[in-house]
C-alpha cells in the first residue's frame, strides 16, 4: 500500500519514544474542548507594553530584521543583553563573543545540551523539570540523572547531599533551573554556594535556566550561578524575553557565557533555526532597557494575583506551595482525597470547568509527582477570580 513502510522498525527516533505529545497541548485541546479557564499552560493572556510591540512594529515598517538576521543575533540585541546582565548582575559579557541570540529559551536549552553533552555522558538536573529538557538530553545521548526536589515546610527544597552523591566519574553537566518551574523553589545563596563548589570540585559544565529572573517574590533574590567564584568560566546562562516581557510568541531567548561556550552552542544552534524573530529582535532590545520601575511593577503585578489564586486554592481544600519565584503554583491534592494528578486534572474541567496541570510530568519517578498538580496566575485578575470562585463552589460543600 502506498505511504507504507515494510520495515518492522518505528518511524519514531528511539530516543524520543518515551516523548508523546506534550501534556501542555493535551491540556490546551481539553480546556477549549470544555470552555474552561485554562491555568495549564505558562502563557499571559494579554500582551506586554505597548512601547515594545510598536517598537516591533517600527522594526518591520522600516525593513529591519524581514531578511536574515545576523546568526549570533542582532548587535543592538546582544548589546542590550550585555547591558542588562551588567546592570543587573554586575556580570560583564562581550557582546561580539560572549552572547548569542536564540529561539527562545527552548532552543537555547536544546543547542546547548547538543554542544556539550556526548553519548554516555551524565546530566544532573532537579526533578520536576521543565519537560524539554528530559528529551533534549535524550536527543543529546546523554543520560538524565534526576536529583528530586521535596517538599519541606511549605516549599519545596534541594537536598545537598543528595545532589552530591549524584554526581559520578560520568556527569557531564548540572542543568540548572532557578526561579524552578515547576515547584516555585529559588535557589538560596548557600545553596548556589554549594552547587559553585561542586562544580568546580568536579570539573563540571553548567547550563542555567534562569527565564524567570524577574519574577521573585517576598524575601526571595534571584543571583545567577555564573556570579559565583569559578563559575563564569563554566556556565552557560539562558534568558528569554518571553515571560519577562509577555510576548511568549516572539521566541527570543539569549545565552551569555564565555566564548569557548557561546562558540560550541553556536555550533548547535545554526543547524536548529538557524536564526529567527528578526523583527522582534529590535522590539527586545528596547525591551530590555526599559527602566526599573517597570520590572518592578511587573512583579508587583505578578505578586498580587499570585496571593488570590493561592487564597482561592487553599479555600477550596488544596494543600499550596506558595511560589517564591515563576508564575506558577503547585498545591498538593491529597488533602481533597485525591493522589492521581493525572486522573484529576483530566477530570478538573468538567468538575470546575478550571484546567490545570499534573506535575508528574515533570518527573521520572511519577509516584513522587503523583499528587502535585500546576497551576498558572500569569492571566488576567478578573479571569483568575472567576478559576478561585469555581474552585471554591467544586470542592467546599
Amino acid at each position: 500500500m502506498a505511504g507504507m513502510t515494510s520495515s518492522a522498525r518505528p518511524l519514531l527516533n528511539r530516543r524520543l519514544a518515551e516523548f508523546g505529545t506534550t501534556i501542555f497541548a493535551e491540556m490546551s485541546a481539553l480546556a477549549l474542548q470544555t470552555g474552561s479557564i485554562n491555568l495549564g499552560q505558562g502563557f499571559p493572556d494579554t500582551d506586554g507594553p505597548e512601547e515594545v510591540r510598536e517598537a516591533a512594529v517600527r522594526a518591520l515598517r522600516d525593513g529591519r530584521g524581514n531578511q536574515y538576521p545576523p546568526g549570533p543575533g542582532i548587535p543592538e540585541l546582544r548589546t542590550a543583553i550585555a547591558a542588562h546582565q551588567k546592570r543587573r548582575y554586575g556580570l560583564a559579557y562581550d557582546p561580539d563573543t560572549e552572547v548569542l541570540v536564540t529561539a527562545g529559551a527552548t532552543e537555547a536549552i536544546a543547542a546547548a545540551l547538543l554542544a556539550l553533552v556526548e553519548p554516555g555522558d551524565e546530566v544532573v538536573a532537579f526533578e520536576p523539570y521543565y519537560d524539554s529538557y528530559a528529551a533534549c538530553i535524550a536527543m543529546a545521548g546523554g543520560t538524565r540523572v534526576p536529583v528530586t526536589l521535596r517538599p519541606h515546610d511549605g516549599s519545596f527544597r534541594l537536598d545537598l547531599d543528595e545532589l552530591r552523591a549524584a554526581v559520578t566519574d560520568r556527569t557531564r553537566l548540572l542543568l540548572i533551573n532557578t526561579p524552578h518551574n515547576p515547584t516555585g523553589t529559588v535557589l538560596t545563596r548557600e545553596e548556589l554556594t554549594a552547587i559553585a563548589e561542586l562544580a568546580v570540585e568536579r570539573d563540571l559544565l553548567v547550563v542555567t535556566d534562569e527565564v524567570y529572573e524577574h519574577l521573585v517574590f517576598d524575601e526571595a533574590e534571584h543571583l545567577p550561578l555564573a556570579t559565583f567564584p569559578g563559575m563564569r568560566e563554566r556556565t552557560v546562562s539562558i534568558g528569554s524575553a518571553g515571560k519577562t516581557f509577555s510576548f511568549t510568541g516572539w521566541k527570543v531567548g539569549w545565552i551569555t557565557a564565555a566564548p569557548g561556550l557561546v562558540s560550541a552552542v553556536r555550533s548547535a544552534k545554526q543547524y536548529l533555526t538557524y536564526v529567527s524573530s528578526g523583527p522582534f529582535q529590535y522590539a527586545v532590545a528596547e525591551a530590555l532597557a526599559l527602566p526599573d520601575s517597570y520590572f518592578a511593577a511587573f512583579r508587583e503585578d505578578m505578586l498580587a494575583k499570585r496571593d488570590l489564586l493561592a487564597a482561592g486554592l487553599a479555600d477550596a481544600g488544596f494543600e499550596v506551595f506558595r511560589p517564591a519565584g515563576t508564575y506558577f503554583i503547585t498545591t498538593d491534592i491529597r488533602p481533597l482525597g485525591e493522589s492521581d494528578g493525572f486522573a484529576f486534572c483530566r477530570a478538573l474541567p468538567e468538575r470546575a470547568g478550571v484546567v490545570a496541570i499534573p506535575n508528574a510530568v515533570f518527573y521520572d519517578d511519577r509516584e513522587a509527582g503523583a499528587p502535585f498538580v500546576r497551576f498558572a496566575f500569569c492571566k488576567r485578575t478578573e479571569v483568575l477570580t472567576d478559576a478561585a470562585d469555581r474552585l471554591r463552589k467544586a470542592f467546599t460543600r
